[in-house]
């Protein structure tokens, strides 16, 4: 029986309810599922650290299946960086761990009087003093709970969610982040340190779904980008980006990185000391790193692409131990390191141009004392992180000057680590997440990663204009549907690596498993019910105030333009009129995608669902 358990932190109760299997079939689980309790229950009238905003932990049908790569599960909230639509999403074990536990979703609401851990064993679910765990950073609370709870699989919060860090997140398995949108920020307003999960009851699926499981599995490891990712992890990604100039580099001012040699995966691959997966995951993109001595002597799972990016060339960084110490440090203080990255870089910048100065750190572009000293500041709101620590939006808006020009984000969050300009499909993509600027939300990769095969299949009529990577022409097409195949992506519970970014498997698949499993009625309910969850959280937007003049991009996207140097060892070496350049002045054409992509979403030109489409969802009640 599926179920669904509902905490009164306040009250300090804890009621649990059988699942509504029409909630299910009508938004899959995982990200739909909470997408509906949110908008059901959440208010514009109600604010991201208000007692009544909701938190809320889901996991999708087919989380801890055999189903590969089933490890997924989603964090929802009212959003303390966008101040509307907020969710994250995270793997390794604690999310088939809490499946097998059996519960679909943890929705929390109100705020214990003083800190608490949720401890979840099954049927039991105990709301448990945590006062020796409040300040202690997420390793040291990894290791006090499993020690109570041996065999359980804990996610927690650091000292940053703690003191409400806009960009703070959750992490499990130590390395792993539901770390996008604030999340770990609701949850520390919760004065909800940890949740430990153990499930013991043995789940048995349908011979038709393991056969259809086997079948996928081949699928995924026959396919060259998922051989890539597990040969390398997600940074084999960054040789390919620096040609490309989609290499963010000193907050976007340029789209390559000079020592992007010093940071690519075979610089990277010097530390690995074994290889990692996440449950059922035949790919094991993971690695674990390791620097032996020196003043970054540390182990940690990582660094992937995203972080590596953010904490290296973003910020001028290119020393590959500062990297992998950084990350470290950010998930024991419970830190997004997209955001974090990108916060530094402003910082960075803003120093630069006589708008912000601290006492003891230089702020210099790559100073390795102010790296990690901000990291640290921020994540205990100290000095100069106390501002840094409400995100770049915030602070350019307190410091003011010309801040905002290079405040990177979108609806509130910093933007990931895409050159839009470069990329346009990604410059699309950031604009209209729902969630704030993502790269997750539609992983618009058909073009850069070269995938004719597929343009060819989806999209016969945009062929093959629609493969040139700095062409408007079509982008909005390939947005749409990757906004829909990763709504079920999100909702079911799988990773994205063995579906949307390789194509190993499409929508298609995904649906059909879900309906051998007799989690869904149909592979058209099931397509159906993606394009329902992405038109209920901008509805959710939309409530609060949200439209087209938030699909927008910084205005360092719109208005300088980046040129693409043949090589990116020129820069700042060479001045752009003398190199020998790949691509001149790019910039974004946002009005034009942003018109094609609401005609094909059924919005109208303000980004606002029309009444015709929200009815045809069933979600005529939203209008």
């Amino acid at each position: 029986m599926p179920k669904t358990a509902w905490i009164d932190l306040t009250k300090g109760t804890v009621e649990v309810e059988e699942t509504p299997l029409d909630l299910l079939y009508k938004f899959i689980g995982s990200r739909g599922y909470a997408a509906k309790i949110l908008y059901d229950m959440v208010p514009e009238t109600v604010g991201p650290y208000d007692p009544e905003n909701l938190l809320i932990f889901s996991t999708g049908p087919l989380t801890g299946s055999p189903w590969p790569s089933a490890a997924r599960y989603t964090v929802t909230a009212k959003s303390p960086a966008t101040g509307a639509y907020g969710y994250a999403n995270s793997s390794g074990f604690f999310g088939p761990e809490l499946k097998r536990a059996g519960y679909d979703a943890l929705v929390f609401k109100g705020r214990a009087k003083s800190p608490v851990y949720l401890s979840v064993i099954d049927d039991e679910i105990k709301i448990e003093p945590a006062e020796g765990l409040w300040g202690k950073t997420v390793d040291e609370v990894e290791a006090l709970l499993t020690a109570r709870v041996p065999g359980g699989k804990v996610s927690a919060i650091g000292p940053a969610g703690e003191r409400r860090v806009k960009f703070a997140a959750i992490i499990n398995d130590l390395a792993r982040a539901a770390a996008r949108t604030g999340m770990g920020a609701v949850m520390g307003s919760k004065n909800l340190k940890a949740i430990v999960a153990k499930g013991t009851k043995r789940h048995t699926f349908p011979k038709e779904f393991t056969e259809l499981s086997r079948e996928a599995v081949k699928k995924i490891m026959d396919n060259v980008e998922s051989q890539l990712l597990g040969r390398w992890g997600t940074v084999f990604l960054i040789e390919g980006k620096n040609i490309k100039g989609d290499l963010p580099a000193k907050n976007h001012i340029y789209g390559q990185f000079p020592m992007g040699d010093r940071v690519d995966a075979k610089a990277i691959d010097k530390y690995v000391v074994k290889k990692k997966g996440c449950y059922a995951c035949p790919i094991k993109c993971a690695r674990v790193s390791v620097v032996p001595d020196g003043p970054y002597k540390v182990e940690t799972e990582g660094p992937e692409y995203e972080t590596t990016d953010a904490l290296g060339p973003m910020i001028w960084n290119g020393d590959p131990e500062l990297v992998i110490y950084c990350n470290r440090l950010c998930n024991d203080l419970g830190l997004d390191t997209i955001s974090t990255g990108v916060v530094l870089a402003f910082a960075m910048e803003a120093h630069e141009k006589g708008l912000l100065s601290d006492e003891k750190l230089s702020l210099e572009w790559g100073d390795p004392e102010t790296i990690v000293g901000l990291i640290k500041k921020i994540a205990y709101r100290e000095g100069i992180g106390d501002l840094l620590a409400e995100g770049v939006k915030v602070a350019s808006e307190r410091i003011g000057g010309d801040s905002e020009h290079f405040a990177l984000h979108v609806k509130g969050v910093e933007v990931p680590r895409q050159e839009g300009r470069a990329l346009k499909g990604f410059g699309l993509a950031h604009a209209t997440s729902n969630r704030g600027a993502d790269h997750l939300y539609a992983l618009p990769v058909i073009d850069t990663a070269g995938m004719a095969d597929v343009a060819q299949k989806l999209f016969p009529q945009c062929y093959p204009e629609i493969m040139e990577i700095t062409s408007e022409k079509y982008k909005p097409e390939m947005v749409a549907y990757g906004d829909t195949f990763n709504a079920i992506a999100d909702s079911v519970g799988v990773c994205k690596f063995t579906c949307s970014e390789t194509y190993a498997q499409f929508p298609e698949d995904l649906a059909r498993a879900l309906v051998c499993m007799g989690a869904a009625q149909s592979v058209e309910g099931v397509l159906e019910a993606a394009e329902r969850i992405v038109n209920l959280e901008r509805m959710y937007n939309v409530r609060h105030g949200l439209d087209r003049k938030d699909d927008t991009l910084p205005a360092r996207f719109l208005k300088d333009p980046l040129d693409v140097y043949v090589r990116p060892q020129d820069i700042e070496k060479v001045p752009p009129e003398k190199a020998e350049l790949l691509r001149k002045g790019l910039l974004v054409d946002l009005d034009y995608m942003l018109d094609r992509y609401y005609d094909i979403r059924g919005w109208d030109r303000n980004g606002v669902p029309k009444k015709e489409t929200l009815e045809r969802l069933g979600l005529g009640h939203t209008a």
